[in-house]
């Protein structure tokens, strides 16, 4: 499979991570950081499964759905909890964690 059959789900994974770093950051400068603490903790797993995802996806490994998946998953659960949070940084990393569990999910479902 050549990696441009991968490449809205990279964009996707890309948009994530960095909306991860973004919301971390964000999350230090809050009020009360240790009520962010779950949400912090997720983004930086959210971040790494989403740059791990590209790097498979990039070099076409035959596990990258495998990761995929895996990313769809941690989306999924960094989404729901920045969801809780009102501030505009995590309302903004829950959406592109949802976006980013759409790619992963379509991009399996395609193979």
């Amino acid at each position: 499979m050549q990696t441009t059959h991968y490449q809205s789900c990279i964009e996707a994974c890309q948009a994530c991570a960095v909306a991860c770093d973004t919301c971390i950051a964000g999350c230090l400068h809050e009020q009360d950081v240790k009520m962010m603490a779950a949400c912090i903790k997720l983004d930086l797993d959210c971040s790494k499964i989403c740059t791990l995802a590209v790097s498979f996806m990039a070099t076409n490994s035959p596990y990258a759905h495998q990761v995929c998946e895996l990313c769809a998953i941690i989306c999924e659960a960094c989404a729901a909890e920045c969801a809780k949070h009102h501030n505009d940084h995590c309302q903004a990393c829950a959406a592109a964690c949802k976006k980013c569990a759409e790619a992963c999910r379509s991009m399996k479902q395609a193979a």
